[in-house]
């Protein structure tokens, strides 16, 4: 299994409450989660420990080379690990792919601290598949980061 490690934080002007729910509301997910140039759908959700979600990210356009599921789309499996309110998600990560460097399942762990003004949101991502490259996993968590801030602020 991977060892890679992938991070990025904001501080988001907003409460840790208020980030919180906007983790945890399928609604409110799709509309901050997807990074620029993608839009999302979610089949499934359950919130809680044990429960996870099916998410389907689709590009505007095709990308070359392709997403991880297919041209135009990463569909993501996620359980939810732990639940923390208002301080702290885990989630363990999988992508439907035939391509084995997508393979394997990444801990996702998302954090929040108040700061002043704001909180600090930080995305660590542990045991990334090797065909997710450091900086485009980095702009994509930054630009989910920014949608979010965007949403709330």
């Amino acid at each position: 299994m991977s060892s890679v490690t992938h991070s990025v934080t904001r501080i988001v002007l907003a409460t840790p409450r208020a980030i919180f729910r906007a983790f945890l509301d399928p609604e409110v997910v799709v509309k901050w989660r997807p990074p620029a140039g993608m839009t999302a759908r979610l089949d499934a959700f359950d919130a809680r420990p044990g429960g996870g979600y099916r998410m389907v990210l689709f590009y505007g356009e095709p990308v070359l080379p392709a997403g991880k599921t297919a041209a135009d789309r990463d569909v993501v499996h996620a359980r939810f690990q732990e639940i923390e309110p208002d301080e702290r998600i885990v989630e363990a990560i999988s992508f439907e792919s035939n391509d084995p460097d997508f393979a394997g399942t990444m801990t996702l762990t998302m954090t929040l601290r108040p700061v002043t003004g704001g909180t600090k949101v930080s995305f660590v991502a542990e045991n990334v598949p090797p065909g997710i490259k450091l900086e485009d996993h980095r702009k994509g968590m930054e630009s989910s980061l920014k949608n979010l801030a965007n949403l709330l602020e």
